[in-house]
C-alpha cells in the first residue's frame, strides 16, 4: 500500500471502507445482517463501506458487529512509555502547552 501520509482524507476514508467491506465478506455476512447486528441502517453501512462519509459511532458499531474491535487499537494505539523519560519527569503532561508569545516592550514604559 502506498504511504498513507500522502493520501487525502477522502482517499483514506475510501480505503477504510473497502477494508471493512472485505472484512465483512471474509466473515460471510451480508450488509443487512451486519447493519442489524450493529444497530445501524443498511444505508449507513453502504456509505461507510463506499467511503461516502459516516460517523465514528457507525464505524465503532460496525467493528463491534464484525467482532473486530482490535481495529480501534490499530487506529489509535496507546502511546508507549519511555522508562527513562518517566524518571526525568515527576508526572505525565496533562495537556499540550503552547509557547508563550513574546511581548514587545515600548520604549519609555
Amino acid at each position: 500500500m502506498p504511504d498513507s501520509n500522502f493520501k487525502t482524507p477522502q482517499e483514506l476514508q475510501t480505503a477504510l471502507g473497502a477494508r471493512l467491506r472485505k472484512l465483512r465478506l471474509s466473515r460471510n455476512i451480508d450488509q443487512r445482517a451486519t447493519a442489524d447486528k450493529a444497530g445501524i441502517s443498511e444505508r449507513a453501512l453502504r456509505n461507510l463501506e463506499s467511503g461516502r462519509g459516516s460517523t465514528v459511532e457507525t464505524l465503532l458499531r460496525t467493528l463491534k458487529a464484525l467482532d473486530s474491535l482490535e481495529g480501534i487499537e490499530m487506529l489509535a494505539p496507546e502511546p508507549s512509555v519511555d522508562p527513562v523519560a518517566m524518571l526525568r519527569t515527576s508526572k505525565p503532561p496533562q495537556r499540550v502547552r503552547r509557547p508563550r508569545k513574546l511581548r514587545l516592550r515600548r520604549i519609555g514604559q
